[in-house]
């Protein structure tokens, strides 16, 4: 980034909710029906069809703005968004305009073990459009499927400062909304997917002329897309250029963005409320009763995790991502003396083999915890419990009983190693040379060769004491 200018994020996160049936009709929202099969007379829009509200939007689209720290409106309304495009057969988005069921809500983001406020302008429920799929042989074609598939939008205030502050931003909002358990969040089925707002500006001047990327669904994308985007805005106000408001497309392939069309303004829109909807009204019951329901979030597992285990706040985030994971990390935790060698353990092997769409750990959790009492007593070396760990993950059984039986306990017998210790130095002249020359730096690269000699099972400071006796002799 450039130290003369300033970008500035906002993010429009759309969230589709764990339904059955879309958010005004019974049809089925299933991912991955062939297309035009999961459409009906009232999501494509037909003339004399009326929508009648699933009620099971608003008690998620509630609960994610409960888990957001938001305020919830006891009364709010639908609006009709209108536009014309070709996946919208309706020509109008039933969306929320100026009552959102939620505003003023906020999450905290971590960045190494530095914490950040992002505040949440609102979040609303809309029906989402339809795909459509262009062909090799230059033709659009249509599925409407998605059409009244019920979405959150979450609109964040603009104080994101850099690619790294946004991904951090979306990986915590996914982390509440499946701990809710309100959406499944599976971005690759575009479930989660962003849009986000960039401009740029010198610091202690008005914010630039904001453009939109629209449909990011990787961390990776939105990563690219901002850092494209910043770069692109600073070179043109460089070379004498006016930024205009615009909605562009991210190419993944290229990694630059390209403008789509203008950027509409609200007035564009002509919102104006859905006659054939009532208000959406809530009372205090009910929405405690929806707070009662949502269980331990992310942050208050890694207040936790930082108090009870001695984690660093970087390393709690990464364990409290996913509900499943920290779960099961909870439980090895309980089955180990040394949670703070399960941790690191969990965020060096462990998260690296998951799946973020199936995050299923075949070890047990007390089999987990046991490898670690081993490791934390130096029973293992760091390079036998990577070993052990693969080897559980593929055949889960006894740790003690696979260490045995695959030779992998630490050697820490000076009995043992000082006759290994000797053929290390005999085998490797020129660093015994440089070690008696004066490079006393030089030892390391002997422990280094006694490592190979031990296949990865000599404790190091054991034998980096026994080579120093054996040379001074």
């Amino acid at each position: 980034m450039s130290a003369n200018y300033e970008m500035v994020v906002g993010l429009e996160v759309h969230v589709e909710l764990s339904t059955r049936t879309k958010i005004f009709c019974s049809c089925s929202t299933a991912f991955g029906a062939e297309p035009n099969t999961q459409c009906c007379p009232v999501c494509m829009g037909f003339p004399g069809t009326l929508p009648v509200l699933n009620r099971q939007v608003v008690r998620y689209a509630v609960k994610a703005g409960l888990a957001a720290n938001c305020q919830i409106a006891r009364y709010s309304k639908q609006d009709r968004k209108n536009y014309f495009y070709p996946d919208l057969p309706k020509a109008y988005q039933i969306s929320q305009f100026d009552l959102p069921l939620c505003e003023h809500g906020w999450l905290d983001i971590t960045l190494g073990e530095t914490e950040k406020r992002i505040g949440i302008t609102r979040i609303h429920i809309e029906e989402d459009a339809g795909k459509l799929i262009h062909s090799d042989d230059g033709r659009t074609y249509c599925d409407y499927n998605r059409c009244g598939v019920p979405l959150i939008e979450i609109v964040s205030e603009p104080d994101i400062r850099s690619a790294e502050e946004a991904v951090a931003y979306v990986r915590k909002l996914r982390a509440i909304m499946l701990y809710a358990g309100v959406s499944d969040c599976r971005m690759e089925q575009g479930s989660l997917r962003c849009d986000v707002n960039l401009s740029v500006h010198k610091p202690g001047t008005p914010f630039g002329t904001r453009t939109e990327m629209k449909n990011l669904n990787s961390f990776q994308s939105i990563s690219r897309a901002i850092e494209y985007e910043y770069a692109r805005q600073v070179a043109a106000i460089e070379a004498g250029e006016e930024i205009i408001q615009e909605t562009r497309r991210f190419d993944q392939a290229t990694g630059k963005t390209f403008s789509m069309r203008t950027k509409e303004n609200a007035d564009d829109y002509r919102y104006f409320p859905d006659p054939d909807l009532q208000p959406i009204v809530l009372d205090d019951a009910k929405i405690d009763e929806l707070r009662a329901s949502i269980p331990t979030l992310p942050d208050e597992r890694k207040a936790r995790y930082i108090r009870d285990f001695g984690l660093t706040a970087y390393d709690a985030e990464l364990i409290v991502a996913q509900r499943e994971t920290a779960d099961w990390f909870e439980a090895a935790a309980e089955a180990t003396t040394s949670p703070k060698t399960a941790a690191n353990l969990m965020i060096a092997e462990v998260l690296k083999r998951l799946s973020a769409e199936e995050p299923v750990i075949p070890i047990a959790p007390a089999h987990f915890g046991r490898l670690s009492d081993l490791t934390a007593a130096g029973k293992l070396s760091s390079t036998g419990a990577k070993k052990l760990l693969g080897l559980l993950w593929e055949h889960d059984d006894d740790p003690d009983a696979v260490a045995e039986r695959e030779e992998l306990w630490q050697l820490a017998d000076p009995a043992i190693l000082r006759p290994m210790m000797a053929k290390v130095i005999e085998d490797n002249p020129r660093i015994v040379a440089d070690y008696r020359a004066g490079k006393k730096k030089a030892v390391q690269s002997l422990v280094g060769q006694a490592m190979r000699a031990t296949k990865g099972r000599g404790n190091p400071g054991v034998m980096q004491e026994l080579l120093e006796t054996l040379l001074a002799e």
